[in-house]
């Protein structure tokens, strides 16, 4: 017999108008999302746009941290940029095409090429659900141990 984990995530998103949506979940604060400038929206919000790409990148970090952790990596730092390439799909329609996260890794020396593969082949719920291709490109430099 296996046992299946099910798990939920609940969101509500209300309008109260305009341009502007607020996205509620529960033990968080409200975000406040609108239009993107690019497709005439005020701007100075969240767009569902950055959030899909911000989802993207912080799935990566947050997964890439947590394996790294189990294979004995140390991370100095890590940070991940991402964009989100939206254009005319092949099926007509305009949508993303493509998202690109670059994480910026600092680790030991010994572990520069641990951590690459590692960027390399981590994958997260969020980029595994998206049906556009996702190319992450690692740049992971060497920093000396801190000595105490």
């Amino acid at each position: 017999m296996t046992i299946s984990k099910d798990f939920r995530f609940p969101v509500s998103v209300s309008w109260p108008g305009h341009q502007l949506a607020c996205a509620r979940a529960p033990g968080v604060e409200k975000i406040e999302i609108a239009v993107p400038p690019e497709f005439n929206g005020p701007g100075g919000y969240w767009s569902p746009e950055q959030l899909l790409v911000a989802s993207a990148a912080s799935c990566f970090a947050v997964t890439f941290a947590a394996v790294a952790e189990q294979r004995g990596i140390p991370i100095n730092s890590l940070n991940v940029s991402g964009t989100g390439h939206i254009g005319h799909r092949d099926d007509g329609r305009t949508g993303f095409v493509a998202v690109e996260l670059t994480p910026r890794i600092e680790t030991e020396p010994d572990c520069v090429a641990a951590a690459e593969r590692t960027a390399r082949a981590c994958h997260c719920l969020v980029t595994d659900a998206l049906d556009v291709p996702v190319h992450v490109v690692p740049l992971v430099t060497a920093v000396a141990p801190v000595s105490v």
